[in-house]
């Protein structure tokens, strides 16, 4: 745990204590919050390894993982097919990681042209950002959306379960990442090492099982 504390960045080291430099933030974000993006896009880099294997870990008690990082691939079929892949990661005050797929990476969808996306999400989507997801299915027929997530997120709520099931029923495909999938997400999201060969992905003990937990509780609420 201890290694996983450091990893965060600490205002602290400004030499200011962490809520006098709040407070500033704050009226900068109020003159500001118009210009500004909700929050710093991630587009076409990697993502640290170290956020990588603490977020996407498909633990069933995911206490610290309350950021979402989404990993996307966008295949747009026209005259001719472009394929674009990024991350997103969200912050607490603002977007979530899927509002903000959907409000800047993918803000319209041109009528003329199909949308293949697949996204590999730490967690299965909130509620509200479930609800975004149902509403531009529906209002885009030519969006395909395929979601495949590390975990569920409070998953034995009703109202979240009914979320996931509109999102089923408006196409969405919601799959739990398998082992593959984490590899996947490994070679061509998480930043490599300079100079080196890939490094292999390293499955954690757990992986397989929590695969199979998430799979039976996805399938017992859709």
């Amino acid at each position: 745990k201890m290694a996983e504390k450091q990893e965060e960045p600490s205002n602290t080291q400004n030499g200011e204590p962490d809520n006098a430099e709040e407070g500033e933030e704050k009226k900068k974000k109020k003159l500001k919050r118009e210009d500004l993006p909700p929050f710093e896009i991630v587009t076409g880099e990697r993502l640290p390894a170290i956020f990588f294997k603490f977020q996407f870990r498909n633990v069933e008690y995911s206490s610290g993982r309350n950021k979402t990082f989404l990993c996307y691939v966008v295949e747009t079929q026209g005259k001719e097919s472009v394929t674009s892949r990024g991350y997103l990661e969200d912050e607490h005050a603002a977007a979530h990681a899927e509002m903000a797929f959907f409000n800047t990476i993918l803000p319209k969808c041109e009528s003329s042209l199909r949308y293949n996306i697949t996204w590999y999400v730490s967690s299965s989507p909130c509620v509200t950002c479930a609800d975004r997801i149902t509403e531009t299915l529906k209002k885009n027929k030519n969006l395909r959306l395929t979601i495949m997530v590390g975990r569920l997120f409070m998953w034995e709520e009703p109202e979240m379960q009914a979320a996931l099931k509109n999102m089923k029923s408006a196409g969405c495909k919601l799959r739990i990442m398998k082992p593959q999938d984490f590899e996947y997400v490994w070679q061509n999201f998480v930043e490599q090492e300079e100079g080196e060969e890939a490094k292999a992905f390293v499955p954690w003990e757990d992986i397989q099982e929590n695969f199979k937990y998430y799979e039976e509780k996805l399938a017992e609420i859709l």
